[in-house]
């Protein structure tokens, strides 16, 4: 049973990081998973929070960083380094099936954590606004998986560690978005499309 799990998600991997190639994506998605690429939406976002909504403003940016840290912790330090997968870059028997678009890196595969972070923002961000702008949900999600599908397309992880990392940053944002609208309720009383 894993043996075929494992060569299914193989198999998904092979047509995203094979069937998918072209020139455009060679590109573009090593850039869209490079955290450099989004460091001024960061730095905007810190600005906006912070100049549009003052204290609670502060406040979405630690709490924003919490969930990053929540996030990236389970994933990178718990996760991984219990289940150990070996990227598919690394496997010596299947690398050589890997179009590798950017530096390898030595860490393990499962779960991705680009996945889990990306995904932990996104949703404590659709908790917070999705009712204030009528565009956040779609666009949260759109970032997050593009930054996500590219983690396979440049050979770095397996469909399977997307997922599940996918997954596990969705109920780390629930959470801390739900905690924030626990502990400040005010915020959501204004609420407006």
């Amino acid at each position: 049973m894993i043996q075929q799990l494992v060569h299914i998600d193989q198999e998904i991997f092979l047509a995203i990081n094979q069937g998918l190639s072209n020139p455009v994506f060679d590109w573009l998605l090593p850039i869209l998973r490079n955290p450099y690429t989004w460091a001024p939406l960061y730095l905007f976002l810190i600005i906006f929070f912070i100049k549009t909504y003052g204290k609670t403003g502060i406040l979405i940016v630690a709490v924003t960083l919490v969930t990053f840290g929540v996030s990236d912790g389970i994933s990178s330090h718990l996760i991984k380094k219990t289940v150990k997968r070996i990227r598919p870059c690394n496997d010596v028997e299947f690398k050589e099936n890997v179009n590798i678009r950017v530096r390898c890196g030595s860490g393990f595969s499962f779960t991705s954590s680009h996945a889990a972070n990306h995904f932990s923002l996104a949703f404590f961000w659709i908790v917070l606004f999705r009712r204030r702008w009528k565009h956040a949900l779609w666009l949260c999600i759109t970032w997050a998986t593009l930054i996500s599908v590219s983690q396979i397309y440049v050979g770095v992880h397996y469909p399977f560690d997307v997922l599940c990392g996918s997954a596990l940053g969705i109920l780390v944002g629930l959470a801390t978005g739900y905690l924030f609208k626990r502990f400040v309720p005010s915020f959501f009383k204004t609420e407006h499309v």
